[in-house]
């Protein structure tokens, strides 16, 4: 497709994601707390509406995402490396013409997955054109029938892959990875919120601990835990319902609040929950049934109407389609490594922006996990107001010239614009890592 009729078709589907930014819906996100309840009536859409949802999801999916039209040239991957030190793993990808490119893995799954990397994944970009990387990513499923894994166990290995060939494609065009991904840099500076993880200990101390956290880092959103992470078992016992009015009366009106519960409850109970938060006037609810009860999903979809964030455990475009079609989600949280790169959050980024949703990525892994997901939110349209902000792994000696990476005093951080992920990782860390080369197998042809 000519780069100038990919453009206008683009234009033209997501018309409708312009317009977020004063929408009544995306002011309800950004100010929860301006009214008593500030966010738009929840609504059942007809069979009619639902099937015209459907045309209007498929077409924004089956747009292509990556800029291939920047690359006039075969780029042929002719070497890809999986390194391994300790904790860390890297992917390292070489052009036969020299380029590189480098990611740095979800090191706790990459841990179990990394053969599933070297044996099922790799093989099959290796010696192949990196412009077809679109096509590559959904025929790698079909490869030795990998789609039968699909999941965590193949989108960490397979995302791990995609962020290493962005890298080098960002560096061989000169430009960062958001435009290799969309065509304009929409959000070249990312508010956070500060979040807390932690759900075993009393609302006392997790107040503490947020009042603690946001000192550092400035930020304006708060998001916390609920429940019993898929269990109904809450430890301390109504630990939720205490904790949801706390939080507002020590943080006041102006401070942006949500809170995560991971799956933990029933269709009930996640109402009765829901409703302690909107009399509060949170942002969103997070999760509030297990992520694969659809049906639980509908029943809370219809009882609330604060917007129902979720996403993080989603394998499937298609079940992010039916959520979306059904109007049971206000905001997607496709996760950049479980969800298998870019490109396929792309996809669900830009059906929920023609829907009128919004997309706040979940972030899975330290490393650079967040810097993955600012070039994601760099390049969609219908960015949420604030996104999460996870502290790097430590140990990872980086540089990065056109950010710090930090929030500043008002709670907002400067998207890297160098090329590719924009950030340089030691040479001599590299050195230290042992490093296994992806050989591609003589019956390649016949390995499906």
């Amino acid at each position: 497709m000519p780069a100038h009729t990919r453009r206008d078709l683009l234009r033209n589907t997501l018309a409708t994601a312009a317009a977020l930014a004063t929408a009544p819906a995306a002011e309800a996100f950004a100010q929860p707390h301006a009214a008593k309840h500030p966010w738009p009536p929840h609504r059942r859409p007809s069979p009619a509406e639902i099937e015209a949802n459907f045309a209007r999801l498929d077409a924004a999916r089956d747009l292509p995402v990556f800029r291939r039209d920047l690359f006039p040239n075969p780029v042929i991957l002719d070497s890809i490396e999986l390194l391994h030190y300790k904790k860390s793993w890297l992917c390292r990808v070489r052009s036969k013409d020299g380029a590189e490119g480098i990611s740095i893995s979800n090191a706790q799954q990459m841990a179990s997955l990394w053969p599933i990397f070297m044996d099922r994944i790799a093989p099959f970009f290796l010696q192949e054109d990196a412009r077809d990387l679109e096509k590559q990513l959904d025929l790698c499923m079909v490869y030795q029938s990998n789609y039968k894994a699909t999941g965590m166990a193949m989108f960490v290995p397979l995302a791990t892959l995609e962020f290493a060939i962005l890298d080098l494609f960002g560096k061989l065009a000169n430009k960062p990875i958001g435009l290799l991904i969309g065509d304009r840099i929409t959000n070249p500076k990312i508010n956070v919120y500060q979040a807390n993880g932690e759900r075993y200990i009393t609302p006392e101390e997790t107040i503490d601990h947020l009042q603690r956290d946001v000192a550092i880092s400035h930020a304006r959103a708060i998001k916390f835990k609920l429940g019993g992470r898929m269990s109904h078992v809450e430890t301390p016992p109504d630990r939720s319902a205490r904790l949801i009015p706390m939080v507002r009366k020590t943080f006041g009106d102006d401070m942006v609040i949500s809170a995560d519960s991971n799956g933990s409850y029933a269709p009930a109970e996640a109402i009765r929950i829901g409703k302690i938060m909107q009399e509060y006037n949170y942002a969103f609810y997070e999760e509030p049934v297990p992520f694969d009860d659809y049906d639980g999903l509908e029943q809370v979809a219809d009882a609330l109407q604060i917007p129902i964030a979720l996403g993080e455990q989603e394998p499937s475009t298609w079940n992010f389609r039916h959520i979306l079609a059904h109007n049971n989600v206000g905001i997607v949280q496709q996760d950049m490594f479980y969800f298998g790169g870019m490109v396929r959050c792309m996809k669900v980024a830009r059906m929920a922006a023609v829907l009128g949703k919004q997309c706040i990525p979940h972030i899975s892994s330290t490393g650079l996990g967040y810097v993955y997901m600012m070039h994601f939110v760099s390049a969609i349209t219908n960015s949420g107001p604030y996104h999460e902000f996870k502290e790097f792994n430590n140990d990872l000696p980086y540089t990065c010239p056109t950010s710090t990476l930090r929030s500043d005093a008002d709670g907002i951080i400067t998207v890297p614009t160098g090329p590719g992920v924009g950030v340089t990782i030691d040479p001599d860390y590299i050195k230290k890592h042992e490093v296994m080369k992806v050989i591609k197998p003589a019956n390649f042809k016949d390995a499906e």
